[in-house]
């Protein structure tokens, strides 16, 4: 039985006022001490109110708790008394007293704690002082600068061979089939190796007669891919496109695109996947820039197709045209069924990775084999065999990873030229879908549908809804699980470095805005401006480490590489259980008035009001303090807010040089074809050039 009162003191080498820094903030105890995912200042009612706070943890092996913390005593360096809300009985005290130059002593009350096991017992007291103890000393260690173990960058890369099996067993990927068809899937996959057309060729050798796409015009089969796919490779031999060539496809998610690409996997030719929200001067520049032998293009996107140089076929993917040289069903029908020998090298699928501004930049991704499914399926529980709707464009390294997924699933790809919220739910349904593929706009889509809509569909199916391409507010986060069950996976990674955490449900119903932890084979290193790992709690550049880091832009150019691991561009910090949470991009951090400030935090904090649809902060430059905050809020239909409220909230929540000195309200925020928010059109003020940017793929 648990005592009422449990004392723990220590006596650590650190002053009073540094201790304070941490100790006097309850916001970042996350960052120190196991079990609480959050603990959020609020908003109080009246001016000089005392401090309060909404905690959330997972302690141990019980469920998320939630309570309401109010400092009824607030003494700087001296002590802090939290007590619940409403008043129960219980409180903790931080107290800080003078132990000789340069130490304190630290005496931490608990009083009524209560902290029980999901069996019923309450922790014991020696649990509590153990809990305490590991959590002030990492707090001594981020003040003496000790690097965080965590992030140990000598540890070698890559998930051994039995954890790897393991997981390809575990998702079905190694299971009993008939001798003569494993021969065949065997066969296939040591001809064309760990590619997109090894893939399908294995799947079809394997599983014949399987769905493996379905979309607007009906389904194919495995046994109908690999065969058409075959006569479309000997066609494309005709015009040119050879083993090291480079084909341009500019196309929505459809069997068309899928085609191509294991179609040019058989012939070892190169993949440039454009960007469908490219413009037309930029589309002639990535053909030129990449030496494209031929373009393959959906037939809405030929008009911009004028500036491209005369001798580049340009093949649609519907009915013939008189701007179309041949469309993908007149080569299939034309072509040989000859088969085809496997490439001396397999081609590469090149990535555009910048939005609609700027110059865009082709990433070459390297040819990933099993292990780098599984370590994928290591966080994300994919089967053998599932029906997976990828809604993310197949064109985005997200969309491009879920392709490459499902395929040593054998895994029946349902896709749709264009995002509806409703018709997802609807194809979910009909197609009983086990898994959904999305970027977090969608997400969102699907949320802000009257909830009798969303309840008019059928989504019992799903398993799995996996999410990347942008940060998933916390708030869509809950909303979402709380809708459709504890199926969400938020997996954080991009074209540069593949993947590098995944958080699945029970991360994210504790912690809703993290990343997650690094899967299998994967290394998170947070690095600081000396390369060196950085200490518990501080705010570092991510470096990941693993075996499917892309081999370099086609420039030339080349990401940072600091000890076998690669620069994200991000920033980041773990808390106390090992989670990773990204601060923001190191392109986005401000310093205003000398203080190093990240949008993410202020975002979070925004969209939880009520009023609030979404909103997007960047920082513009300022006379006085260097730069500052603006904010950009779409409120909600019917809603009001204005500018005073908005940052008065803010203030009740964040430090102050986190306010934003601005706020824009608009009718919606600027995005690309994969959902993403334009954030240099909003810093650049040029919102009625880019509106309506995000309709089609994402929105």
């Amino acid at each position: 039985m648990a005592a009422d009162c449990v004392v723990f003191d220590m006596t650590v080498d650190h002053t009073r006022s540094a201790l304070w820094e941490v100790l006097g903030e309850p916001a970042r105890y996350p960052r120190f001490f196991r079990g609480i995912s959050s603990c959020d200042k609020l908003a109080v009612d009246a001016y000089g109110a005392p401090d309060e706070y909404a905690l959330r943890a997972c302690l141990g092996d019980f469920a998320v708790i939630e309570h309401r913390l109010r400092a009824v005593i607030n003494r700087r360096d001296e002590q802090l008394v939290l007590a619940g809300v409403p008043d129960t009985g219980g409180w903790v005290s931080v107290r800080l007293s003078d132990a000789g130059p340069g130490r304190t002593q630290v005496k931490i009350v608990f009083f009524k704690p209560m902290l029980r096991h999901e069996r019923g017992a309450t922790w014991s007291e020696s649990e509590i002082r153990g809990w305490a103890r590991d959590g002030l000393r990492r707090v001594c260690d981020h003040l003496a600068q000790v690097p965080d173990a965590r992030a140990d960058r000598h540890r070698e890369p890559g998930g051994t061979k039995v954890h790897v099996a393991r997981t390809l067993v575990g998702a079905g990927i190694f299971s009993p089939a008939r001798p003569d068809r494993t021969v065949r899937q065997l066969h296939a996959l040591f001809k064309w190796g760990a590619t997109l057309a090894g893939g399908y060729c294995a799947a079809a050798a394997r599983s014949p007669r399987n769905l493996a796409i379905s979309d607007e015009e009906g389904e194919l089969t495995f046994a109908e891919v690999d065969a058409r796919t075959t006569k479309l490779a000997n066609a494309f031999q005709a015009l040119g496109v050879v083993e090291g060539k480079k084909v341009g496809v500019l196309c929505r998610n459809h069997r068309y695109l899928v085609q191509a690409l294991v179609a040019l996997g058989k012939l070892g030719a190169d993949a440039v996947l454009f960007n469908t929200g490219l413009a037309g001067a930029q589309i002639d520049d990535m053909v030129r820039r990449h030496t494209v032998t031929a373009l393959v293009s959906d037939d809405e996107f030929v008009p911009l197709l004028r500036y491209v140089p005369q001798d580049v076929p340009i093949i649609g993917t519907g009915k013939p045209t008189e701007d179309t040289d041949t469309t993908i069903d007149e080569l299939i029908e034309e072509g040989e069924r000859a088969k085809l020998p496997a490439p001396k090298e397999p081609g590469r699928l090149i990535v555009l990775t910048s939005g609609t501004t700027g110059t865009p930049k082709g990433a070459r991704r390297p040819t990933p084999g099993l292990s780098d499914a599984a370590q994928v399926l290591s966080r994300i529980p994919l089967k053998a065999n599932d029906r997976i709707f990828v809604a993310a464009p197949i064109f985005h390294s997200w969309g491009l990873t879920a392709l490459q997924i499902a395929m040593p699933l054998r895994a029946g790809l349902v896709v749709q030229r264009r995002f509806d919220a409703e018709s997802t739910l609807r194809a979910i349904q009909d197609n009983r879908c086990t898994a959904l593929i999305a970027v977090p706009i969608m997400l969102q889509r699907i949320m802000n549908l009257p909830r009798e809509v969303r309840s008019r569909y059928d989504t019992s199916s799903l398993r799995v809804v996996a999410s990347s391409g942008s940060a998933l507010p916390g708030q869509l986060v809950t909303a979402f699980m709380d809708d459709f069950g504890d199926i969400l996976y938020n997996f954080y990674g991009s074209t540069e470095v593949s993947s590098a955490t995944v958080a699945g449900p029970a991360d994210l119903r504790a912690a809703p805005t993290t990343a997650g932890r690094p899967p299998q084979g994967t290394r998170i290193g947070l690095l600081g401006p000396d390369g060196d790992p950085v200490p518990p709690g501080v705010v570092g550049r991510i470096f990941v480490g693993n075996d499917m880091l892309f081999d370099g832009y086609t420039d030339g150019q080349a990401r940072e590489m600091r000890h076998k691991l690669m620069d994200t561009g991000d920033r980041g910090y773990f808390d106390a259980d090992g989670r990773l949470f990204v601060s923001g991009r190191d392109d986005e951090m401000i310093v205003s008035g000398g203080e190093n400030v990240f949008p993410r935090p202020v975002e979070e904090v925004l969209v939880d009001l009520p009023q609030v649809e979404e909103a997007a902060v960047v920082g513009v430059p300022d006379t006085e303090y260097g730069q500052r905050l603006v904010a950009y809020v779409v409120v909600r239909p019917g809603a009001r807010l204005d500018e005073d409220s908005i940052r008065a909230y803010v203030h009740q929540r964040l430090a102050r040089f986190s306010v934003p000195r601005e706020v824009i309200f608009v009718d919606e925020l600027p995005r690309n074809q994969t959902g993403k928010v334009l954030k240099r059109v909003l810093a650049e003020g040029d919102l009625m050039e880019h509106a309506g940017a995000g309709d089609g793929d994402a929105a």
